[in-house]
């Protein structure tokens, strides 16, 4: 769907974005992950074509990006929500499905559709300026998959929206890639990505520090290491401890040459009745944090 080669961005002496190179399937939920300040919304800014690149290509379904071409093809909802606040929440919707060439049949029908599925019927002849933060993104959050769009890019979506109207949004994000729409979900949350998302790109400082299947990246970082809890107090468990959760809750690390069954044969020699077994995996922030902690001990042994 999306073809994003060796973008380069500069903003007087400060690089944003460094040679960042990408593919995004079609039909995918890629997560976009990265601290402020990665990059992200300078990276998203040039694939929507709001400014350019110093240096680099986009490809939109194997074309050269044109905005005047594709961007009736895609949905964008920046981190920086840009409502008109006098303007009445269906006035407003109407406003911006006709700018995306909708008839005006089209966007009756389509504003219908989304007020039913969001319950927001009763909001339509609000002032965008009277809701709150949360009913303010849900609008932002219509308004922007409104001409059903081939490609949803989504910055930071969750922001301002309580545990319930998260959860809402998140099954309409799951429905849209039901539905064919590719997905590009960009956010410093990275608790919020591994929920939502298959495949994934890290940002760090402009520049692409990994990428790929979420399962697979927490298979390569993974250190082997394990949780068991007991049914009843177990004094000396016959493994290394590396964190006492409880009297009855270890997590241990598998020593070289050692293996699960190995580990579980002992504790049934001793009687010991285990009632979970698990493998820890890593998280995707613990993965970044080891990343970037490697990347400057590189950095400053080679300075």
């Amino acid at each position: 769907m999306l073809s994003i080669r060796n973008l380069v961005k500069n903003y007087h002496e400060q690089k944003a974005v460094a040679d960042f190179s990408l593919e995004v399937p079609t039909g995918s939920i890629f997560g976009l992950l990265g601290p402020n300040g990665a990059g992200k919304s300078s990276l998203l800014r040039m694939v929507t074509g709001i400014t350019l690149p110093d240096m680099g290509e986009v490809f939109f379904e194997g074309e050269a990006f044109d905005a005047r071409k594709h961007m009736n093809f895609i949905g964008y909802m920046p981190e920086e929500r840009g409502l008109y606040k006098k303007m009445k929440v269906r006035e407003h919707l109407i406003y911006l499905g006709r700018l995306k060439n909708l008839s005006s049949s089209e966007v009756n029908s389509a504003i219908d559709h989304w007020f039913d599925r969001l319950d927001m019927h009763t909001w339509a002849n609000k002032k965008v300026e009277d809701l709150s933060k949360g009913m303010s993104q849900k609008l932002q959050f219509v308004a922007t998959v409104l001409h059903n769009p081939k490609l949803l890019i989504l910055d930071e979506p969750f922001s301002g929206l309580d545990p319930v109207n998260t959860d809402i949004i998140k099954d309409e994000i799951f429905a849209l890639a039901e539905e064919g729409t590719t997905i590009i979900f960009s956010t410093h949350r990275m608790e919020q990505v591994e929920e939502v998302c298959r495949d994934i790109a890290l940002m760090n400082n402009g520049s692409s520090i990994l990428e790929g299947d979420v399962s697979q990246i927490k298979q390569d970082f993974k250190e082997n290491k394990y949780s068991i809890k007991f049914s009843n107090t177990v004094d000396r468990p016959p493994f290394e401890v590396a964190e006492k959760i409880s009297d009855k809750s270890y997590v241990f690390k598998l020593i070289e040459g050692e293996s699960i069954n190995q580990v579980l044969k002992k504790c049934i020699d001793l009687n010991l009745e285990v009632d979970s077994f698990n493998e820890i995996l890593p998280s995707l922030n613990e993965i970044f944090i080891r990343l970037v902690s490697e990347t400057a001990i590189r950095q400053f042994q080679t300075s």
